[in-house]
């Protein structure tokens, strides 16, 4: 099946203007509005949340429209997982980090701040994550109870801590000018990446109430290899792109030695992996009703360009 042909039938651009605004809309409630002392950390705040392609923000929306998770529910959890998102890439770009001047095409909070102001909007965009999943906002579906909310901040912890993409993180520091082999860089970036992708589909489920566990089941296999085939793209992306068109600056993990798929596997075969690992997560929907914007939505990530 090529890419965009099980896509055809749904408007993805409608969908998609819809789930940002509701986005922006509950972000804009989340966040700490202008003015709010300390005026200065929440102003680095709002500027690390704005924008980006708010991918897992939809891969949430996507999963819980299979699922039927209850809208006010997607809403919380796609904030909570885009203010962890964000938080990441605050301290991944960190001098002791990536050092990377550059994110979203705009200089990074440490760059436009300063160090320590960077590291205090990291913690406060995680800290912020957690309250506003665990916090109802008025007017909230009452299904997204104590309980199911619970369970979604346990599940977010675990994607974002010592067993996820915090893990994820030292093994990518750890192996920096190493050569790994195959399984090991699949392991680093099932951590790093994966685990919080992997979240929006395990969120949308425990936020579902009941879901069916044969849906649910399909949904975290396609994610999986979601998961896998977006990392082995911005490889191959940060190889090919330039700054510009990236946001970011390019070609910064071959300069620092780092792992690439590319690198260990060249890039034919790294291609043709990527490839296999987005058929396999659109086959595995292909039987679900109910799965079209997940679908057309793995559809348009294959073929994005930053």
């Amino acid at each position: 099946m090529s890419a965009g042909a099980a896509s055809t039938a749904f408007d993805l651009a409608a969908w998609r203007k819809d789930c940002l605004q509701r986005l922006d809309d509950r972000m804009t409630a989340a966040l700490p509005p202008d003015g709010t002392l300390p005026a200065r950390l929440h102003e680095a705040m709002r500027y690390a949340a704005d924008g980006g392609k708010r991918l897992r923000a939809m891969l949430v929306h996507a999963c819980g429209e299979a699922l039927g998770t209850p809208p006010d529910a997607r809403d919380a959890c796609a904030v909570a997982i885009e203010l962890v998102h964000a938080y990441s890439l605050v301290h991944d770009d960190l001098p002791c980090m990536d050092d990377d001047a550059l994110r979203r095409g705009q200089p990074t909070v440490h760059r436009a701040w300063d160090e320590a102001t960077a590291v205090l909007v990291g913690d406060a965009l995680q800290t912020l994550a957690f309250e506003h999943l665990a916090h109802p906002l008025d007017g909230d579906d009452p299904a997204f109870d104590a309980a199911a909310r619970l369970a979604c901040v346990r599940l977010l912890a675990q994607a974002a801590g010592s067993r996820g993409m915090c893990g994820g993180q030292i093994m990518d520091l750890e192996a920096e000018s190493r050569r790994l082999e195959i399984a090991e860089l699949e392991s680093l970036h099932v951590h790093k990446t994966g685990e919080l992708i992997l979240a929006c589909g395990r969120m949308a489920a425990a936020a579902a109430g009941e879901a069916d566990p044969a849906r649910c089941r399909a949904i975290e296999h396609a994610l999986k290899h979601l998961g896998l085939a977006f990392q082995i793209q911005d490889d191959l992306l940060d190889n090919d792109s330039s700054t510009e068109t990236l946001g970011k600056t390019s070609g910064k993990d071959r300069i620092a030695g780092k792992a690439t798929f590319p690198g260990l596997l060249g890039i034919p075969e790294a291609r043709s992996r990527m490839r296999e690992l987005f058929a396999e997560a659109r086959d595995t929907l292909s039987v679900i009703d109910g799965a079209e914007a997940l679908r057309a939505l793995i559809d348009t990530i294959e073929t994005r360009r930053a």
